[in-house]
Formats: structure tokens, sequence, C-alpha cells
């Protein structure tokens, strides 16, 4: 069950997406921008952010393929993958980026926010932290765009997340991110395949989860979170 809402907003292009919503359960320790997998708004995605709101946090997790595929919420396999791999290929970057930047300054008046993101997510909160003002930290899971972004610097601290039996990102280009060593980041290695963070997808690993999650809340707190 999620405890969060569905909500419209306004992006800087004009465009109306919606965005799940969820407030702190807790104690309010900062924002929290979530962002999503090439699936959309799923249920995983969706208890990703009811988690952090029980850890104190306002989240805000927007629906970035909107405009193309309102509500989408696509399943691992099959047709689903194929066309939330399209999507992912030709929905502009920038714009990705753009509507985590008006999620970040919806958050930004209440104290310190936060990006993380899985798969193409952990893309975008990679260029989130290189791009945008106003980001305190970031956390980004198994980006596999991140090594032909290393010529940006990041504008605050980041953590990477990288699976070692991830088949969809060679070895030879998580190799690239490590060579480069980005200032302000942590890159960490996981003996698991990709999305192991999700324990609705075949990789899941619970104990690679669990570390990549303490580390990712850690560096939060380590910055005003």
């Amino acid at each position: 069950m999620t405890t969060g809402t569905m909500i419209r907003m306004a992006m800087a292009d004009g465009a109306d997406i919606q965005v799940y919503h969820v407030a702190p359960t807790r104690a309010r320790r900062g924002g929290l921008v979530v962002v999503q997998e090439i699936f959309g708004i799923t249920g995983h995605i969706r208890a990703v952010a009811d988690g952090f709101a029980r850890d104190g946090y306002e989240v805000l997790a927007p629906a970035l393929f909107d405009r193309e595929a309102p509500g989408l919420a696509a399943g691992y396999e099959g047709r689903n993958l194929a066309r939330a791999i399209t999507l992912a290929r030709t929905h502009p970057i920038d714009q990705s980026v753009g509507d985590v930047g008006t999620c970040v300054a919806a958050l930004a008046d209440k104290g310190p926010v936060f990006v993380v993101g899985y798969c193409y997510g952990g893309s975008i909160t990679w260029l989130a932290a290189t791009r945008l003002e106003g980001v305190a930290a970031a956390s980004g899971y198994y980006g596999r765009l991140i090594p032909a972004h290393l010529d940006e610097t990041p504008r605050a601290p980041v953590i990477l997340h990288f699976g070692r039996r991830d088949s969809s990102i060679p070895p030879a280009e998580v190799q690239k991110v490590i060579d480069a060593d980005p200032p302000q980041t942590a890159i960490h290695l996981y003996d698991a395949g990709h999305g192991f963070n999700s324990d609705r997808r075949k990789d899941y690993d619970a104990p690679s989860a669990a570390l990549a999650r303490a580390r990712t809340l850690e560096l939060f707190r380590a910055h005003g979170g």
C-alpha cells in the first residue's frame, strides 16, 4: 500500500505532468527527488518514495515520460520492456533534467534537497548533480549513460552504485567512471546485477540494496539531511 498521492505540476516547458508526492511521516529531514527507472512511476518507485518518506524526507517523483506516455508504469519484460527502452532512447535527456530541476526548486524553500535515481534515473541523477543548482547531494544507481557525461563536473557530493554483474553496463564502462575520478564523487561496486535495488526484479540483491540505501542515507545526513 502506497502512502503518497499523484499530483500535477507545471514544468519549465509549460507541460503539466504527474508527480508522485509523499509527505514525511516523521520529523522532516529535507526534500528528495526520486528519479524513475525507464519503466515509469511503478509500484516499486512508489515504494522507494514511501520508504524515504518514512526516513523523514518529503519526496517528489516526476513521471518523466508523461508527455509521451501518460501514466506509464510498465512491466519489466516483453513489449513493456521494449516500449520503455524506446521511450528512454527518444525522450530528451535535457527535458528530464529540467523536470528534476523543477521538483528540486519546488522543495528548496523548506531546507536541503537531495536526488536519488535508478537505472535511467541514475544517469539523470548524475546530470542533476552536475547541472542543477540547489542539489545538496545525490545518489545514482547503475546509470548506463554516466560514462558518456564524464566531462561534466558535479556541483554537489555524489555517490554512484554499480553492480559487478550488470550485463547492461560493461565493466569497461564502469572502469571509465572510476578512472575519471570525478571530484566529490564516491563509487561503490556490488556483487550484483542491474536493478539490484528492486525487489520486483530477478536481479534483486537484498544485501546490496540495503548497503546502498544505508550509504545513500549517510550521504544525505552528512549534508544537511
